[in-house]
């Protein structure tokens, strides 16, 4: 399975678009761009691997593999990126503004049934960040 982000970068926060094969799964908000410094911006684009894992503190979760000098980066819930995130991305059920969404743990949960039964068929799940076509 290949997950497909398209991203709109704005000074306050960058939101996105995921989707697998052209259907939207959820909106996404992340930090702004900012040379992919850890904890202050949002992660470089590229080609990353998921895999599922579980802590005390999230459950079980979403994890970004091989991003590059990062690391720890996850899919978790969060409404406002500047305030809830440190590098992460938050899928959110409707964008609001620069990095601000809403019912991000409704969007988590859809995001997550849908990559764990893909990852329970046997499958390797990627995700691919992509610009935005507009920028």
């Amino acid at each position: 399975m290949e997950l497909i982000l398209r991203r709109d970068h704005h000074p306050e926060g960058t939101n996105g678009s995921l989707c697998d094969g052209g259907q939207q799964i959820c909106s996404t908000i992340e930090l702004p761009w900012r040379e992919n410094q850890r904890m202050v911006s949002c992660i470089p684009e590229g080609r990353y691997e998921l895999v599922k894992r579980y802590t005390d503190k999230r459950g079980w979760h979403l994890l970004v593999k091989n991003v590059p000098n990062r690391s720890g980066i996850l899919f978790h819930p969060a409404n406002d990126a500047l305030k809830e995130l440190k590098g992460c991305i938050a899928p959110v059920s409707k964008v609001t503004g620069p990095g601000k969404g809403t019912q991000s743990r409704v969007a988590d949960s859809r995001l997550k049934t849908l990559v764990f039964e893909a990852m329970e068929r046997g499958e390797s799940v990627f995700l691919i960040i992509q610009k935005a076509n507009n920028v």
